[in-house]
């Protein structure tokens, strides 16, 4: 709702064609926003707040609050072993078959109309939250030497508890060159998750109205966002990332993004059920697209040309208008979408809404996940995923799982060419993206009595060779290798015998080519852990790279 105590300011969104700064690739460029329609229009009512809350149900189906949760698990070893297969199971390529959902083009078309959009050269050049001084103490192990590091503000960091680092990529999987327009800003891009989940308005669970004045703006689960760093001025700005779709009005609006879930307003019904999110931990930006992991449906796809402005005054105390008559508001941290002719977006200035769905066709193992078990067979989890330069551009997507709780596979990982992905996206309603390439995780191998190849939270193809982070809990991960090779007449991954130390709580990698920056190769990841005194009082969230050349030479 609008405080009528605030002042509305009329900006003129036109911008030139030839203001756009020059040299900007085209796939990732700003587009004019269109032109304010009068302040005086007179738009139809809106949905009322709070009994209208705008909880649209994606149909996607819902993952288990624990997913990736390295301390799940109590079996005894004698029943790990029992568990997993004594060999790799098989790679299967058709199991990671990949299908557009249903289009999203119609209502992404009405949010552009309605909305001024920020190209991402202008958004990293007015990215409004410094990086720390990441002082001199770190989270690494012994056995390889940290290149670069980029450290987050406080509130990001140690004193954050919604928002939980997971996903990398950057410029260098975005555009083979890296050039970056004229500028040298060398993006690096993290998806983050909103930890904090108490649903919203749950009233058949007992939870208080989110839209209550007492209650915390974490009360809403908000999904994911995305972090732009911009190398050059060290700054950084995130982005809501939002679903698309048209509210009980037939107006369009969007929410932030959430597995299905349940209409909770103030009448208690059966089916409400609390939020919950996606966990994103993985991410592509490629060309003009982001992929993001949605680890029980496949990939959400997000276009950058399509980065929506709420404040392109760059004043929060005013509301800007909106080209479709309305208005916009981002001091408000609890409303999101459009609500009584308001647009919210729980405080963010920036939105990017999804523009199409990658679901897997394959039917779900019968097995049970709640632990995060894996199978040998039937879909897999899209629990992280990266993309391979050095050869035919590909995305490598895999596994996480946990034998500690049983299962048949400690992970398995696929790799689809991008041009099918690229396809999947542009064409029609069940256009299919085909993996040409899949394995099973190597076996055999222990890690602190346990297996030393599950627990996987990133992987990279470079050169022929895989890359794989293993987490372990709240210390020091181990960044493991795999080669293919032909054992018993079949081709597996075969594991490097020798593991590195890598960071407290190691996640997701990213490779930077360095053709733009100079740099030799850089084997980039983060770590999700914010210090705690109780559980990791030496954590710190870091986004961090190797030399690459280092980190071959130290496997042998």
């Amino acid at each position: 709702m609008t405080n009528p105590s605030r002042r509305i300011r009329i900006v003129a969104y036109a911008v030139a064609a030839g203001a756009m700064l020059s040299g900007l690739a085209p796939a990732v460029g700003a587009s004019a926003a269109p032109t304010a329609g009068p302040a005086s229009a007179a738009p139809a009512a809106d949905d009322p707040v709070p009994d209208h809350e705008g909880m649209p149900d994606d149909g996607f189906e819902s993952e288990p609050e624990g997913e990736q949760d390295d301390l799940a698990g109590t079996a005894t070893a004698a029943a790990r072993a029992g568990a997993v297969a004594a060999a790799p199971v098989p790679g299967r390529a058709a199991d990671f078959r990949l299908a557009k959902g249903t289009d999203l083009s119609g209502l992404v078309n009405k949010l552009d109309a309605g909305l001024p959009k920020q190209g991402l050269t202008e958004l990293l050049e007015q990215a409004n939250r410094p990086a720390a001084d990441c002082g001199t103490s770190g989270i690494y192990g012994p056995d390889l030497t940290v290149s670069h590091r980029i450290c987050w503000k406080a509130d990001d960091d140690a004193t954050s508890k919604e928002w939980v680092p997971q996903a990398i990529s950057g410029v260098s999987d975005a555009q083979e060159d890296e050039d970056w327009g004229t500028s040298n800003a060398e993006p690096v891009a993290v998806g983050s998750y909103d930890a904090v989940n108490p649903g919203r308005s749950d009233y058949a669970a007992g939870r208080d109205n989110c839209l209550a004045s007492s209650v915390s703006d974490a009360c809403n689960e908000k999904g994911i966002r995305v972090t732009f760093f911009n190398q050059a001025t060290k700054m950084y700005r995130h982005v809501l990332l939002v679903w698309p779709y048209m509210n009980s009005k037939d107006h369009i609006s969007f929410d932030a993004l959430h597995a299905r879930e349940g209409r909770c307003n103030q009448v208690v019904v059966t089916d409400c059920a609390a939020q919950n999110g996606i966990h994103a931990g993985g991410m592509v930006w490629y060309g003009n697209y982001l992929y993001v992991a949605d680890t029980a449906n496949g990939l959400r796809v997000f276009d950058l040309r399509k980065i929506m402005d709420l404040n392109p005054d760059n004043d929060a105390a005013v509301n800007d208008p909106t080209p479709d008559g309305l208005e916009s508001d981002v001091q408000d941290k609890k409303l999101v979408g459009r609500q009584s002719n308001v647009w919210y977006a729980y405080g963010y200035r920036y939105v990017m809404p999804q523009v199409a769905t990658l679901k897997f066709t394959t039917a779900k193992n019968g097995g049970t996940t709640s632990g995060n078990q894996c199978y040998a067979t039937g879909r897999p989890k899209a629990s992280y995923v990266s993309l391979d330069r050095t050869g035919t551009d590909h995305m490598v997507l895999g596994e996480y799982c946990n034998t500690n709780n049983g299962g048949t596979s400690p992970g398995r990982v696929g790799a689809y060419p991008m041009t099918a992905l690229t396809a999947a996206v542009e064409g029609a309603t069940g256009t299919a993206a085909s993996a040409d390439e899949a394995y099973g995780l190597p076996t055999g191998a222990t890690f602190g009595n346990e297996d030393l190849w599950h627990k996987i939270q990133g992987a990279m193809r470079y050169e022929g060779k895989w890359y794989f982070h293993r987490s372990n809990a709240y210390d020091n991960g181990r960044l493991l290798q795999a080669t293919p090779g032909t054992v018993d007449g079949t081709t597996q991954l075969v594991g490097n015998a020798k593991t590195l130390q890598s960071s407290f709580g190691p996640e997701d990698l990213y490779l930077a080519h360095g053709r733009g920056d100079g740099f030799p190769p850089q084997l980039w990841s983060l770590s999700e852990h914010a210090p705690d005194a109780t559980k990791c009082s030496a954590c710190k969230r870091e986004v961090y790279s190797y030399n690459m050349a280092e980190v071959i030479s130290d496997f042998g």
